[in-house]
């Protein structure tokens, strides 16, 4: 275990399952009759569906501004009970429990250390089809009670996603008021640019209340990503948006 790590003393749910249903709240079930005492935060809950590629980019943007003892407990698993390994990820100051299948591959790029286990403990009873429930949140509540479930150590460079670019020219998600979010970190990005999206050229806008009514622009979000969006619009419906779309930019 890495001099550097960091006990967990929050947890952070981030998943696709969506606002209704009963698999977040199963997960915070086993969390609490498994003792673990600290706050769970329902961080993301509307990744887009069975899409690790984008939760990559949308988890890696949103730990950075997390704090040192977050525990990720990510879940996004269109491969739940097939040949996907389990995994635990220590980056010194946080954790991440989910399967292998590109989800973790950014977090992985961005930290300056980590340590990997394919999980190898398993429950007494486990179902083929909710591992979030039965596998991932049992190994977050160990971890959050100071002890590291056995596992098979993994080098960073062997897991799914490692050849995955850091910054991806689409969109991949779209928020509760049709703002398009994109897999391109804001930070890289000079306001003079351009961004060419569904046919249309897409100015930057420092704030929306800059911006005309109805009129697209892009800025850098709170997440620090470039987003595409409308002051008293939705982006999505005025360009016709979709989680995928390709984008180019110009300048």
């Amino acid at each position: 275990m890495t001099g550097s790590t960091v006990s967990p003393r929050l947890i952070a749910l981030f998943t696709d399952f969506g606002a209704t249903g009963p698999y977040i709240g199963q997960m915070e079930a086993v969390l609490a009759v498994s003792g673990v005492g600290l706050p769970v935060v329902n961080l993301m809950s509307d990744v887009p569906a069975c899409n690790p590629r984008a939760g990559a980019y949308l988890l890696a943007a949103l730990a950075e501004q997390m704090p040192a003892g977050t525990l990720f407990l990510s879940v996004i698993d269109p491969g739940v009970g097939g040949e996907r390994a389990p995994l635990m990820v220590n980056t010194g100051g946080q954790w991440f429990v989910g399967p292998d299948n590109g989800l973790f591959s950014q977090v992985l790029r961005r930290a300056e250390s980590s340590e990997l286990w394919a999980i190898d403990w398993r429950p007494p009873q486990m179902s083929d089809s909710f591992h979030g429930r039965d596998l991932f949140a049992p190994v977050a509540a160990k971890i959050c009670n100071g002890t590291v479930p056995a596992g098979t150590p993994i080098a960073a460079d062997a897991i799914v996603g490692r050849d995955w670019p850091e910054d991806v020219a689409e969109i991949i998600y779209i928020d509760h008021f049709g703002n398009a979010f994109s897999a391109i970190r804001g930070a890289l990005l000079d306001t003079a640019c351009t961004i060419e999206l569904r046919g249309s050229r897409i100015a930057h806008g420092r704030i929306f209340s800059d911006m005309p009514p109805g009129i697209p622009f892009w800025y850098r979000n709170s997440c620090g990503l470039v987003e595409v969006a409308v002051n008293q619009g939705r982006a999505d419906q005025i360009l016709g948006l979709a989680v995928g779309d390709p984008l180019q930019i110009i300048g």
